[in-house]
């Protein structure tokens, strides 16, 4: 009798296991997926920013241009023309990330980092731990509850 019991009592625990597993499991994959979605979304605000930053620097960079131009033909100084330099430099930046390869580029440049380099990637005292976060929360709660006496 007692036999039977255990088995049961053991054909229910493992039950338990692969069902806590696959919750665990499930969790995970819902983790993953929200993070990913966070990090496009993210991504994409970043890419909308430089676009219409590029609307606005555009502009700047056209009427500066414009002007430096206009400037350096009336007085017949080509010096007037330098600072057209940086800013295109900067307007082709701009131009790059909102609507060229940048973003690619940059991806595989980190992915040759992390295959290559990981050892850049180091946090410094090494990855958080359970002890570290709660020796840090501990001494926070001191802290407070000495600045509250």
């Amino acid at each position: 009798m007692g036999f039977l019991l255990s088995k049961s009592l053991d054909a229910n625990f493992q039950k338990q296991q692969e069902f806590i597993l696959h919750n665990a499991r499930l969790q995970m994959e819902r983790q993953i997926i929200m993070q990913n979605q966070m990090r496009e979304r993210q991504m994409a605000m970043q890419i909308a920013w430089s676009r219409e930053f590029l609307k606005y620097f555009g502009t700047f960079f056209s009427v500066t241009s414009l002007g430096l131009c206009v400037g350096a033909i009336k007085k017949r100084k080509a010096g007037l023309l330098g600072p057209i330099v940086p800013l295109g430099f900067i307007f082709a930046y701009q131009l790059d990330m909102a609507y060229g390869t940048l973003v690619h580029r940059m991806r595989d440049e980190a992915e040759s980092v992390m295959a290559s380099e990981s050892d850049r990637l180091d946090l410094p005292f090494g990855i958080p731990t359970y002890e570290s976060i709660e020796k840090a929360r501990r001494a926070k709660n001191t802290l407070s509850s000495f600045l509250e006496k």
